[in-house]
């Protein structure tokens, strides 16, 4: 992207909630936690070459927790963020442990069976979670006294927090480290015999991208004030897996792009369709077809086709 349309992209999202109403701009923010949530899922999928289908425990895990010491022991936002982003972290750990002892189908699997653990948790463990009814009677915190109740105001908050997560993301995938995960995805064997701990570079990364997940979880339960026990669920790993591919795997726009398509469609689209699901598979499988690496990369390939001709 030229530095003139990435002035125009950031004079656009700036704007945006002084020109779209309160729908539209409540909208942006959640294709906003969906950006983060899927960049930091294609860290793994896509750098890694490790394809998880337990990503959601994630986001469920860092919002049950800081919602459960908000409500039950009367913590205040800024020791209950921190707190819940720990605790999902060294879980992450622990699952990244186990999960790679595996590769390839077997790590999927693996990823598949750790989250459902959790999910089932949530919803047997209503002393804790509250069950099916879910978690509710949640507030926004207010960083500097700035209160994020407007639906500006938590655009803006979550537009900066995904920037910022997304900077960092890309940074680490352009270091040194980057070219080591991507080394391990390609060639592990090879990196392996060149001196690389390639269990060590996947485990890293994995955490740090649980981490991430930590911090869309708790934009997801700011936003929403609630949670409920789906935010842990096969179909919330599946869409976000969906949209990594979609977008296309192993580039910093792609996840972004994925994510979007299949928030607006889940959003929008379900309001006037009903089986919205069978127009997102079919706009999956005319993806496949066309653009077999995702949409980033598809456009970037007839790009550089049309400016040859």
């Amino acid at each position: 992207m030229s530095a003139a349309a990435r002035i125009v992209l950031v004079l656009v999202l700036v704007a945006f909630p002084l020109i779209g109403g309160d729908f539209y701009i409540n909208l942006a923010s959640q294709i906003f936690i969906a950006a983060l949530f899927a960049t930091s899922l294609n860290l793994l999928v896509g750098y890694g070459g490790l394809v998880s289908l337990g990503h959601a425990a994630w986001i469920g895990l860092a919002a049950y927790t800081s919602a459960w010491l908000y409500l039950h022991l009367g913590l205040r936002h800024w020791i209950t963020a921190p707190l819940a982003l720990v605790n999902t972290t060294l879980i992450a750990g622990l699952f990244g442990w186990i999960a790679l002892r595996a590769t390839g189908l077997g790590f999927l699997m693996i990823t598949l069976a750790l989250s459902q653990v959790l999910w089932g948790t949530a919803y047997r463990w209503a002393a804790v979670t509250n069950g099916d009814n879910g978690l509710s009677g949640l507030t926004r915190p207010a960083p500097f006294g700035i209160s994020l109740d407007g639906p500006a105001a938590f655009y803006y908050f979550s537009l900066t927090v995904t920037i910022v997560a997304v900077w960092m993301m890309a940074r680490l995938v352009n270091s040194p480290f980057g070219a080591a995960l991507r080394g391990s995805r390609d060639e592990s064997r090879r990196m392996s015999a060149l001196g690389h701990n390639v269990w060590l570079v996947r485990w890293l990364t994995f955490v740090y991208s649980g981490f991430w997940g930590a911090v869309a979880g708790l934009l997801f339960v700011y936003y929403h004030k609630y949670i409920h026990p789906t935010a842990l669920s096969l179909t919330s790993s599946a869409e976000v897996l969906l949209g990594v591919i979609a977008g296309g795997a192993g580039t910093i726009a792609g996840p972004i792009v994925g994510a979007a398509i299949v928030l607006i469609l889940k959003n929008y689209v379900s309001a006037y369709l009903d089986r919205w699901n069978m127009l997102l598979g079919a706009v999956f499988v005319v993806i496949v077809i066309f653009m077999p690496d995702g949409i980033v990369p598809g456009i970037r390939r007839w790009s550089a086709r049309l400016r040859k001709t």
